[in-house]
């Protein structure tokens, strides 16, 4: 949606079926990989992932996210500090990837660091700060975000990967919904209710 408020730069980035980006003109959804060196460093995202108004992914050397993710406005997801404590120039030598499993959700301002690896199903709580793994099916919240609450395994759920399981089906289902609710829509039509509103019909 907005799709030029949608901002992907850089190699290496394999995005999986039915994405879904939300950009807004101040909050840009952005995907970006800057490598170590040329042609390095790579992003992939599963199925049906959702990313809402300013969230954001910066990769140096890996981020992967699993199928159904949702990334809430302003989250952020990056493998790197992007330099050193004392060396304020170059990154840290070590390689330090960032895992999401499948139906992950992080809300609103959340963000994930260097290293971390989040089980299936977890959710981080809005404008948390994730530092060290989480286990799948948990709640984590704060900074240094921490578990929470344990969610149900067991559990039914419905995920976006459910959702968008068969894309052929999906699109035809939006590209039908976009005819019934447009269908009235015509370049005379535009005319002429540019040019005498009061014929526009009232909703």
């Amino acid at each position: 949606m907005s799709p030029w408020f949608v901002i992907i730069s850089g190699p290496n980035i394999r995005i999986g079926h039915s994405f879904t980006a939300i950009g807004e003109m101040h909050h840009p959804v952005q995907i970006g990989v800057w490598g170590r060196g040329f042609g390095e460093g790579r992003v992939e995202l599963g199925d049906a992932c959702l990313m809402s108004p300013g969230a954001r992914i910066s990769a140096s050397d890996e981020v992967v996210l699993g199928n159904g993710c949702m990334m809430a406005h302003g989250s952020y997801i990056t493998d790197s500090d992007w330099h050193g404590i004392y060396d304020r120039v170059n990154r840290d030598s070590t390689v330090k990837p960032v895992r999401l499993g499948d139906n992950v959700w992080l809300g609103d301002r959340a963000t994930v660091l260097k290293g971390v690896t989040i089980g299936d199903n977890s959710i981080v709580a809005a404008s948390s700060v994730v530092t060290k793994d989480v286990p799948a099916n948990v709640i984590v919240a704060g900074n240094p975000a921490i578990v929470v609450r344990e969610l149900d395994p067991s559990e039914s759920r419905y995920t976006r990967d459910d959702m968008f399981r068969n894309p052929a089906e999906t699109q035809a289902y939006f590209h039908a919904l976009d005819k019934a609710l447009l269908g009235d829509n015509s370049f005379w039509r535009w005319c002429v209710t540019t040019l005498y509103p009061r014929s526009r019909r009232k909703q």
